[in-house]
């Protein structure tokens, strides 16, 4: 292989580590509690906070704590669903509804550091007819923790800190290649394109 074809193979290897070191930044998520509502045999994501929805009796409701980027990446509540089984064992009482709640607290990878997150669980709340799902949750799981937004940040005191904090892909707070790599690539570049202008200096001569 003479020098310019050398030179030229080490600039094109030096330009691929530079795509790859300059690829997409990895997304940011966020940490926190999504609200759920069954419809049917599925999950939806609900399109008002629990403190202002208001189940009809006979209603699933279902909240997960996870690290998403929104709506559209967060994750489903898992575990029984069913109204029929979960409230199996609590009488209808006249005057009040019975709401099936779904609360699953997640995994150790979405937990904040230092922390576990606790079994999930499944529990029948009984509430006034009027009660909206943020009183139901509160009948059934205290202690619940709010920020100054009124941003759902605990159920039954998990997380004990943080409220819907922003965590980066991975578990890591860079947002892309690291300088140190993209200087390492550039002196690459520098290198080859000298290398390819020198063989052909020479070939000319």
């Amino acid at each position: 292989m003479n020098a310019v074809r050398r030179a030229a193979l080490l600039l094109m290897t030096a330009l691929l580590v530079w795509g790859a070191a300059a690829g997409p930044a990895q997304a940011a998520g966020y940490r926190y509690w999504s609200f759920w509502e069954r419809d049917g045999s599925r999950w939806t994501y609900a399109t008002q906070g629990p403190s202002t929805a208001q189940p009809a009796d006979g209603a699933v409701e279902g909240f997960r704590f996870a690290v998403s980027e929104d709506s559209a990446d967060a994750s489903r509540p898992r575990g029984a669903a069913d109204f029929g089984t979960i409230c199996a064992d609590t009488a209808p009482v006249r005057g009040r509804k019975r709401v099936a709640l779904v609360i699953d607290f997640g995994t150790t990878a979405d937990a904040p550091s230092g922390e576990r997150p606790p079994a999930g669980r499944t529990v029948c709340a009984v509430v006034s007819a009027d009660a909206t799902t943020a009183e139901a949750l509160a009948a059934v799981a205290k202690p619940l923790r709010y920020d100054t937004n009124a941003l759902l940040c605990a159920i039954a005191g998990y997380p004990e800190k943080g409220c819907g904090e922003k965590v980066a892909a991975g578990g890591t707070s860079g947002s892309g290649p690291s300088l140190g790599l993209l200087a390492g690539a550039g002196v690459v570049v520098v290198l080859a394109a000298g290398a390819v202008w020198q063989a052909r200096r020479r070939k000319n001569a």
